[in-house]
């Protein structure tokens, strides 16, 4: 007889191969058709929120491999939330202004200069909705709830209008202020930048000495004296307009062939050297103090060139004498100001020197000057040394080439007046990693007023109109008027319409007599409508304030933390933020940086049709994210490798409680010790996973699911109970206390991976209906029992620590080929009393069973030694039972054991 059929094999449609590619679409159809994140909120409703603010990215292009770990990272955390009970609302948003769009519409063929301003604006603004529904579609294929019917876009009309109140508040509030400075200056893109905006990559640079000769020594120094500068931008020379020492250096006038000197003392054995003078005699020393207020003849014009002093110059580099052009460094302006020196700005938009430079040098590009200027000099005798240096130098971020420090009229926010409130927003924040907030603390102590114009044509205009006589009009019912409008119409009303169709009816204002208006044409930084976002995005839709995370790539200290710390201590008077955590850049298999032209690239895309979206997900929760990270072919089929052996162990257990009901639950502290240590270690895994979501520490939890998943239940409990779920009669006690074990774990598991494996489990629950309409919608579960788990993980892992002597005595005796599988074994094994008598405790009459052998037999005698027995195994004697392949003594004709006869009544 074939007795096949009699056994209670395993049975589930839950497919071995996932099928992920064909199978996530369909669920993430019927999350949007049924509503899913709806009935989410609706679930919560009146519970405690937990509101993680969306920064947004910007609409340009397909997402790439770092917004998807970003936004996985993000969905994980709303999921894991929800599950915890919170009411998680998650509302994305999409950053929309600024110059990419701008060229990206100019390369279909637009010249922006050459057409209306506000036709070439609703070009961008269609041009930009695009991107966002590519990205949207791009976001919502990994798995991504959240509101996406209705995301925040920082170029609706909403959102423009909050921005400008806020513009106005901070005006009215006298943070906002107009002001001729030195600032990033991109020419490439013609346009101010922010420092978000910069980023560093070494260039080689000329460096020369110049000499300024003494024009009024004021009694002090003759007039064949000069000093000496340094400077690595020579271009910058036709605008000096002072030399800046320091008060407490001590300066030495040197006599050489070619002249006498001035250098900062400790510097003149390296310089003369440097020169090649072969005379040196110091004839005088001077602190920087006693030079005050000499002044010099500018080598290339005719003008002065002043001594001053500043605490910037330093003595590591240079000579200690400091070329000082006010138009082109932060350090200079400043220092000038306080000599009533007007900062000068020879240079236009292109980065181009300007007429009154010169015909020799007019119209010349800044690198390109720098040749001519370094030659000019040169002919008058005045370079006294050239060198190349390879140096960092700040670049365009979009357009990857140098800018400049020029000083133009900007508009600024002021950071001076409430730098000490955002110092001590900062200490109230709980940064993730801990170093961020040292690292904000940093940067906002050493940050200069912020540069919010923009000389751009696609972003939010600056609400400000001039007067008659030029005076900025900082009215809050003007503010209000114009964000009104905005709120109407959207920004581009204030290109469709004259300044005095912008202002409320009957404006007036002393300074314009005939009521004749201008209107500013700069638009606001893009830092500053992404910064408005806890107000034009979470305030507005009611998420209130501050939001409980941010969460976003590290650069974003420097960027959207930044500009939204500032904006919302401005407004608000605290930070947007309770905490932040921030993630790493993703890289190569070999931790290169990725990029088109090495062909490195990961495209979520590519992953996703070939792996699947959980695979995506696997991968950004089993990395430190919180560091750089890597992603290539080995890494993510390691994930898919750690993914199957998963799925495996869901559908075994699927398989296995196939006839089993939630009545049939049996009480866990009534449960055998071995089965209630499965329940304690489940219990351990629920509470510690649960606590590395609320901790966003997701590797950890990804660890401790695999690890029970394929250690603890997989290799150990699902091997052995086989023999009681396969041969035991369908509802006997001792099957349905494993079947209560696997319904459990399944129960606990399924939730806990839900946020992770969110499209996987819900297949799951498809099955085993644990949530009627959706895995999504339920909570994490809890593992109740009333059983000493301390005691019961002690006695288990100490029979373990047995049950492991025997694994090496069967795999010794199967190397020496005494057995083959391990139900031929018969084991001797000595132990000692108390262990014996734990034995006897949990496994009455089953040890056998527990070790998955057909015999075992307790020997007083001395056996081969083990850690903590001694064993022998040898062949065991009878015939094999035909049911249930354990050796067995039977003499019945059929050969079945006496539990098979039992079983199937005999």
């Amino acid at each position: 007889m074939d007795y096949k059929d009699t056994l209670l094999m395993p049975k589930t449609a839950f497919e071995m191969r996932g099928k992920l590619p064909s199978k996530e679409p369909n669920f993430q159809k019927r999350w949007k058709e049924g509503k899913l994140y709806e009935k989410m909120l609706e679930n919560r409703k009146g519970a405690k929120p937990f509101v993680l603010h969306d920064g947004p990215p910007y609409a340009n292009g397909d997402i790439h491999i770092g917004h998807a770990l970003n936004k996985i990272i993000k969905d994980v955390i709303v999921r894991s939330h929800y599950m915890d009970g919170y009411y998680a609302p998650f509302i994305p948003g999409w950053d929309t202004h600024g110059l990419p769009i701008e060229t990206a519409i100019t390369k279909l063929g637009h010249d922006r200069k050459k057409m209306p301003l506000a036709d070439f604006r609703k070009l961008c603004h269609d041009y930009a909705l695009q991107q966002v529904a590519t990205q949207k579609k791009g976001f919502l294929s990994l798995g991504c709830i959240g509101d996406y019917d209705n995301p925040y876009i920082t170029l609706k009309k909403e959102f423009e209008a909050d921005q400008i109140r806020i513009f106005g508040k901070m005006a009215m509030d006298g943070l906002i202020y107009k002001g001729l400075k030195p600032v990033y200056w991109s020419p490439s893109s013609e346009s101010a930048l922010a420092e978000a905006e910069i980023e560093y990559h070494d260039i080689k640079s000329p460096t020369i000495y110049v000499a300024f000769r003494v024009k009024d020594g004021k009694g002090i120094l003759d007039h064949d004296t000069s000093f000496i500068i340094w400077t690595t931008t020579p271009w910058t020379i036709p605008a000096n307009l002072a030399i800046c020492l320091n008060k407490d250096f001590t300066y030495a006038l040197v006599q050489s062939e070619k002249g006498k000197y001035i250098v900062l003392e400790e510097m003149v054995d390296s310089l003369w050297e440097k020169f090649g003078f072969q005379e040196k005699q110091i004839l005088q020393t001077y602190k920087g103090s006693q030079l005050e207020f000499i002044t010099c003849q500018h080598p290339l014009y005719d003008r002065e060139s002043l001594i001053i002093l500043g605490d910037h110059v330093t003595a590591d580099a240079g000579t200690g004498c400091v070329h000082t052009a006010p138009g082109f460094g932060a350090d200079d302006f400043y220092v000038c100001q306080k000599y009533g020196i007007d900062a000068y700005c020879n240079v236009d938009e292109h980065g181009c020197m300007m007429e009154d430079c010169g015909e020799w040098l007019a119209g010349q590009y800044v690198d390109d000057a720098n040749k001519t200027v370094t030659m000019k000099l040169d002919e008058l005798g005045c370079l006294l040394k050239l060198e190349w240096i390879t140096h960092a130098y700040p670049h365009d971020w979009r357009t990857k080439k140098p800018i400049i420090f020029r000083a133009t009229t900007q508009w600024f926010a002021s950071i001076d007046k409430i730098r000490e409130k955002l110092l001590d927003e900062i200490n109230a924040v709980s940064w993730i990693p801990s170093w961020g907030k040292q690292r904000m603390h940093n940067m906002i102590a050493d940050r200069s007023d912020w540069c919010i114009s923009r000389q751009r044509a696609w972003g939010v205009p600056i609400p400000i109109f001039y007067a008659e006589d030029d005076t900025p009009i900082m009215d809050k019912a003007v503010f209000d008027h114009v964000a009104d409008l905005f709120a109407q119409y959207g920004s581009n009303v204030w290109f469709e319409r004259d300044a005095k169709d912008l202002l409320p009816e009957g404006y007036t204002h002393p300074g314009s007599p005939n009521n004749i208006f201008r209107k500013e044409m700069d638009t606001m930084d893009v830092w500053f409508d992404s910064g408005s976002s806890h107000t034009g995005a979470m305030i507005a839709r009611g998420e209130g304030y501050p939001a409980d995370l941010y969460f976003e790539g590290s650069d974003q200290y420097r960027g959207w933390f930044n500009s939204s710390l500032i904006v919302g201590t401005a407004v608000h008077g605290k930070a947007p933020y309770r905490q932040v955590l921030s993630h790493g850049f993703v890289m190569d298999e070999n931790g290169e940086k990725m990029s088109k032209s090495r062909g490195n690239s990961v495209s979520p895309k590519e992953v996703t049709n070939k792996y699947g979206a959980d695979i995506l997900r696997l991968w950004a929760t089993s990395i430190d994210y919180q560091a750089d990270c890597r992603i290539g072919d080995n890494i993510i089929k390691q994930c898919s490798d750690t993914y199957r052996k998963v799925r495996n162990t869901f559908r075994f257990l699927l398989a296995n409680v196939g006839d089993f009901a939630k009545e049939n639950l049996q009480n866990l502290d009534s449960l055998p010790l071995s089965d209630q240590y499965m329940i304690a270690l489940l219990a351990d895994v629920n509470t510690k996973v649960r606590k590395a979501y609320a901790e966003y520490r997701f590797s950890d939890g990804v660890t401790a699911l695999t690890n029970l998943m394929t250690n603890d239940f997989s290799a150990y409990y699902l091997d052995y109970t086989k023999d009681i779920l396969y041969i035991e009669k369908m509802d006997s006690l001792r099957r349905r206390q494993v079947q209560t074990v696997l319904y459990t774990a399944l129960n606990v598991l399924v939730r806990l991976w839900a946020p992770i494996l969110c499209h996987t489990c819900e297949e799951i629950n498809d099955y085993l209906h644990l949530e009627e309409d959706s895995i999504h919608l339920g909570s994490f579960a809890e593992v109740t029992f009333t059983f000493a788990a301390d005691d019961v993980k002690a006695k288990m892992e100490r029979l373990l620590m047995i049950r492991s002597d025997v694994l090496k005595a069967l795999e010794n005796a199967r190397n020496e080929k005494v057995i083959g599988k391990s139900l031929e074994a018969h084991v001797q094994i000595h132990v000692s009393a108390d262990d014996r008598m734990l034995i006897d405790e949990v496994f009455p009459n089953t040890f056998q069973q527990w070790l998955i052998v057909s015999k075992v037999t307790f020997s007083e005698e001395t056996l081969p030694a083990y850690e903590v027995s001694q064993i022998k195994v040898e062949k065991c004697d009878g015939v094999v039972c035909p049911r249930c392949w354990n050796i067995t003594n039977s003499t019945a004709e059929d050969g079945l054991c006496e539990r098979c006869r039992m079983v199937l009544g005999k």
